[in-house]
């Protein structure tokens, strides 16, 4: 059986596994990432790969890292939380190692992981939308990963949804992020605390009396017992990605859209009321089929078996 090694390069963590055909993974290792020194990510990326093929026989790696990979699946041009710019990562790690590398944004590698082994199963066309603390994604187009010309495509994060609205990250404003992420949703609680703490004073009891603690996780668990302000970040958040998924579907009109990133293990708080919201939104709604909305399947694993997948088809 071949296996391949997928791993998942962070901001914070490098995760590693060997993964078969059928996309199980056989060991996994984690490493903190020395995010602010790229040559020194190179180095541990390379050791956990000689680790795991010390104890297997392994054909290939595959890297997904959050940032901009160009056409030829070699070079990192931009990474927002990793020190790299214009990094030549396959021929870095490459050198490092005696086996072939193929390089890959995070959130393709996420999506053709679902695609093939996940939530996408059995679908020929799947738009794999990241909710985390921005917004990424990936598009599978009758069967294969749809990159764009420059392997930059499916950044449907930095859409403009507000002219003039909130400044984003990328420089530019009112993007689709800048609403539906989970940056979003803890920017929408602390907004509305701050307006009404009497109203917000579970949530801010939860979150240990600092607006700066009331995190994602803990929004979510506040929202769990029924606390309105978090109840209506979680509506909020809903109706822009729904509204979004509805945008997507009047250019790509999938049959999939695959909801993953840290937010979706929170999806019983928003999923149906996005689908609600994509039904109302959506372009020729009442003469056309609904694409289906669906939860990620393979959780934080996702990135990692896409990666090591990308790799064996290579």
């Amino acid at each position: 059986m071949a296996l391949t090694i997928g791993i998942d390069v962070g901001g914070t963590k490098v995760a590693a596994g060997v993964v078969d055909e059928n996309g199980k993974i056989i060991e996994h290792l984690r490493r903190p990432t020395p995010a602010q020194e790229p040559d020194k990510v190179a180095e541990v990326i390379a050791e956990v790969v000689r680790e795991l093929s010390s104890r297997h026989t392994v054909d290939a790696v595959g890297l997904g890292a959050a940032g901009f990979v160009d056409e030829t699946r070699s070079v990192l041009r931009f990474a927002p939380n990793l020190a790299w710019r214009e990094e030549p990562l396959r021929e870095k790690v490459g050198a490092l190692i005696d086996l072939p590398v193929v390089v890959e944004n995070d959130a393709n590698a996420m999506a053709w992981g679902e695609y093939r082994f996940g939530a996408g199963r059995g679908e020929s066309h799947v738009v794999c939308v990241t909710v985390g603390t921005g917004i990424g994604g990936g598009l599978v187009l009758d069967g294969r990963l749809y990159r764009g010309r420059w392997g930059m495509g499916a950044e449907w994060g930095h859409t403009q949804m507000v002219p003039g609205g909130r400044p984003c990250g990328c420089g530019n404003q009112g993007c689709w992020e800048r609403y539906a992420s989970g940056s979003a949703l803890v920017a929408d609680v602390r907004e509305a605390i701050a307006a009404d703490p009497a109203r917000g004073a579970r949530l801010l009891e939860m979150a240990g009396g600092s607006l700066e603690n009331a995190e994602g996780e803990v929004v979510a668990a506040a929202a769990h017992e029924g606390d309105p302000v978090a109840l209506e970040a979680f509506a909020l958040l809903a109706r822009w990605l729904g509204q979004g998924l509805a945008d997507l579907a009047a250019t790509l009109d999938p049959g999939c859209f695959i909801i993953g990133g840290g937010v979706s293990r929170s999806a019983d708080l928003f999923l149906d009321a996005a689908r609600e919201e994509y039904a109302r939104r959506v372009v020729g709604r009442g003469h056309r089929p609904l694409a289906v909305i669906k939860a990620a399947e393979l959780g934080p694993a996702a990135g990692l078996v896409g990666a090591a997948d990308l790799a064996r088809t290579r």
